[in-house]
């Protein structure tokens, strides 16, 4: 019996996603898999212009966010229609850990720069 391939799995551009960003076609990025959500618009609890405003991009970040239960989290496998080709997944990739910085509230990044106390 032969075991199921990577070819099995439809893969899509970032750039085809895109172009399914409006009410007759709504798709959406969850971790890397896309979502035909269009017939689901009615449905969704939190309102349709929830998922419209996520149309064609990823919506991991937004979905994770509210905390949905393992109930939401199986019905949206139904609307799974493939994956985000592995060379458009960088492109998605939000850099936040790079971004952050934390700084010592007792210094100061201009310690160095205040005029000495006169005496």
């Amino acid at each position: 019996m032969a075991e199921p391939s990577d070819q099995a799995v439809k893969y899509y551009t970032l750039e085809e996603i895109q172009k399914h960003n409006h009410s007759k076609s709504t798709w959406l990025i969850l971790h890397h898999k896309v979502y035909d959500v269009t017939k689901f618009l009615e449905e969704h609890p939190g309102g349709e212009e929830v998922l419209r405003e996520q149309a064609g991009g990823d919506a991991t970040e937004n979905f994770e966010d509210v905390g949905h239960s393992t109930d939401a989290r199986e019905l949206s496998k139904t609307y799974i229609i493939g994956e985000l080709h592995p060379d458009d997944r960088p492109k998605i990739t939000k850099p936040t850990e790079t971004l952050i910085t934390t700084i010592d509230s007792n210094s100061s990044c201009f310690d160095e720069q205040k005029p000495s106390p006169e005496k």
